[in-house]
């Protein structure tokens, strides 16, 4: 794993950029070449940035996007420090358990920015990427976006809270229907089931993102965040004991036989054999 104490980006090594003008702090995920696959290192930078946000007055929305052809494709597997190892298996259930529970702090510092986040999504869109922008208080998608949460398929959890946020944002059947399958849904279809608020073209969603987070950014920033505070008060209120079920639940698939073969049947381009150990 990454050193999560570090509080430095060293050149060359962001996975995302942080941009502040005329009120609108643009968080861009960027690294294209590797459809912004999510690490931990990703989720470190992450918490930093938005710590930054937090206390800037210049700041009075949040704009979350992405460089390529994707937003997020989900992990990235070929990112060092992925694996987490122990002296033995109840030390690495342990020890991930407390990773995800990390992961679900530093993406709470993003979900509970006072200034409200708007999302920004094109092409894939899935697991972690996923995850992510259901952190966004609103989301706009291109219409080439494909979201979908496959963790299932590789016989691990969603682990960090996305499917919980889908059951908020469009109730428990559809959570379970797309979580419990993996299928993929396009942007018309997140749009229909809440989880997306604007759907466009692809080339005009930087400019409508934008246009948008402007809109906002040009409203009374005290009652904004009053207002964003609020409504987050009475859709989390549930949230937080959710969640570490999840990164229980997230630490022992992780830590999983089935987990092992999901990711090797992936690598193979077979289908995977799961016999629930």
């Amino acid at each position: 794993m990454i050193d999560t104490l570090s509080t430095e980006i060293a050149e060359g090594e962001e996975r995302i950029r942080l941009d502040v003008a005329d009120g609108i702090a643009e968080l861009t995920l960027c690294r294209p070449e590797k459809l912004n696959g999510w690490s931990w290192e990703s989720t470190r930078q992450l918490g930093l940035l938005a710590d930054r946000i937090r206390f800037d007055p210049a700041v009075r929305v949040v704009l979350l996007r992405a460089e390529g052809r994707a937003f997020c494709a989900g992990i990235d597997v070929t990112a060092p420090g992925g694996a987490i190892t122990g002296a033995s298996a109840a030390e690495r259930n342990r020890n991930y358990y407390e990773g995800i529970r990390w992961v679900h702090e530093r993406f709470a510092v993003l979900a509970r920015l006072p200034q409200p986040v708007v999302a920004a999504v094109q092409g894939y869109c899935l697991g972690f990427g996923f995850e992510l922008a259901l952190m966004a208080d609103i989301r706009i998608a291109a219409r080439d976006a494909v979201f979908a949460l496959p963790e299932a398929q590789l016989g691990v959890a969603v682990d960090a809270g996305g499917d919980l946020r889908i059951a908020r944002e469009a109730g428990a059947g559809w959570a379970k229907f797309l979580a419990l399958t993996g299928r993929r849904i396009d942007a018309g279809t997140a749009e229909r089931l809440g989880l997306v608020q604007q759907v466009v073209g692809v080339k005009e969603l930087d400019e409508e993102a934008r246009a948008l987070a402007a809109e906002i950014a040009a409203n009374a920033p005290l009652a904004v965040q009053g207002i964003k505070r609020a409504i987050d008060s009475y859709a989390d209120a549930a949230l937080p004991a959710a969640l570490d079920r999840v990164a229980m639940t997230a630490a022992l698939t992780l830590t999983s036989e089935d987990s092992r073969e999901g990711y090797t049947a992936k690598a193979q381009r077979r289908p995977p054999h799961f016999t629930g150990g």
